[in-house]
């Protein structure tokens, strides 16, 4: 019979070693679980990570207003140049900057000394001209009667005769030169041609108007600011969309929180083009009944060209997103309620827009579906058929796509 410590000692070693055992199941089990629940988690679809994994949208419906954007410039519809005809001196201005005038008001005055010189030296030569013109007829009436009573020759009365046409001639001369200066003289006088705002005055007094070679601008009138225009130039890619009378939208930097409206008012045949760009001169007609738009404001302009109301509308960035792995699957298309004649209408308008591709997360899992899109506001995009419909949930972005992008892009710190 063994002793009572050898019998206690087995028996702790017995108890140990049970232990021991349950504790390396109770790991493995463990080790198990967690290895199966991994291989679940990889394996198995998991409809709250897809969501996690994606940025999405949903399909809505709404209105959609397509616009083409161009800068222009705020100019009066009519602006009228005034010029000098004659040379001078400037003496008098009886208008500045923003003075409304009226049409045959006096504006500006130069001196008129020389032009008043030059008007008396054709009074004298026209006088000069009128006395030789009274000797020229008397000398022709009494060579006429010596040559009736054979006194001079038929040469001599001839030569009588000319003289005299010459010295008609020549008095006549005198009298338009006469009759030049002194239109010149009343051009020194600048009067406005319209009633309108002086937007521009470019002389100051005792400034030298030169016009030998062109006429000078000394002011710049216009005609009517309560109603202006927008010359803006767009590219040939949008020129076609353009008609005149489409409502037009701009804002100007003088107000920034205010939108104006317009219409197009014409588009313009000459093409301009720069560095191999090809643009049309729009025209766009706008109301400034309270005159707070300024000539040579800088507008921004949007050209609505179509508009839809009561559509399917889709965000721009489902059709920019593509699965960055072949995992996504293509499945048949969904069935759909509508009649054979709604299916074939949708097949009729598809045939003239412009095929797209998104993809829809059904049940945890991104599915490719082919549309056809209408117009676009640069934000959302008219879906005109397809199997979509309001509140299918699309795909815009893939997280996961781009952390790994992110992270490979990332620079090597060693």
């Amino acid at each position: 019979m063994l002793p009572l410590n050898q019998i206690t000692q087995n028996f702790k070693m017995k108890l140990f070693s049970m232990v021991i055992q349950q504790k390396k199941i109770l790991l493995i089990s463990l080790l198990l679980l967690v290895i199966g629940g991994a291989v679940g988690w990889w394996l198995l679809p998991d409809k709250a990570s897809a969501q996690n994994r994606y940025v999405t949208a949903t399909v809505d419906r709404g209105a959609i207003t397509q616009t083409v954007s161009a800068n222009g410039t705020l100019n009066p519809v009519t602006l009228v140049n005034v010029g000098s005809q004659v040379s001078g001196i400037v003496s008098k201005i009886y208008a500045d900057f923003n003075d409304h005038v009226k049409a045959g008001q006096i504006l500006l005055e130069l001196d008129p000394a020389l032009i008043q010189a030059q008007l008396q030296q054709s009074m004298a030569n026209m006088e000069n001209a009128r006395a030789t013109l009274e000797l020229a007829q008397a000398n022709e009436a009494r060579t006429r009667g010596l040559f009736a009573q054979e006194y001079v020759t038929r040469q001599e009365l001839d030569q009588s005769v000319q003289l005299l046409k010459s010295a008609r001639a020549q008095l006549a001369v005198y009298e338009a030169q006469a009759s030049r200066d002194r239109t010149n003289l009343t051009y020194t006088v600048i009067r406005s041609p319209v009633s309108g705002v002086v937007v521009s005055r470019e002389v100051n007094t005792g400034q030298t108007v030169a016009a030998s070679f062109q006429t000078p601008t000394l002011f710049k009138i216009a005609e009517n600011l309560s109603k202006m225009q927008i010359d803006t130039n767009y590219a040939e890619a949008d020129v076609g969309s353009i008609h005149v009378g489409q409502q037009v939208n701009f804002r100007v930097d003088a107000f920034p929180n205010r939108s104006f409206r317009g219409l197009v008012h014409q588009v313009r045949l000459n093409p301009t083009t720069l560095q191999n760009v090809v643009t049309y001169d729009v025209v766009v007609a706008v109301d400034n009944a309270d005159q707070s738009l300024m000539p040579g404001m800088t507008a921004y302009v949007n050209i609505i060209i179509a508009q839809r109301k009561d559509i399917l509308t889709l965000a721009n960035a489902a059709l920019r997103f593509r699965p960055a792995d072949t995992g996504i699957r293509s499945d048949k298309p969904r069935a759909s309620e509508k009649t054979q004649d709604e299916r074939k209408q949708e097949r009729n308008k598809a045939d003239a827009a412009q095929m797209g591709t998104v993809y829809v997360l059904e049940n945890g899992q991104a599915k490719a579906v082919r549309i056809a899109v209408g117009i676009t506001d640069n934000r959302n995009t008219e879906v005109i058929s397809g199997d979509l419909k309001e509140g299918d949930v699309v795909i815009l972005e893939d997280r996961q796509a781009v952390t790994k992008k992110s992270t490979s892009s990332a620079p090597r710190l060693f």
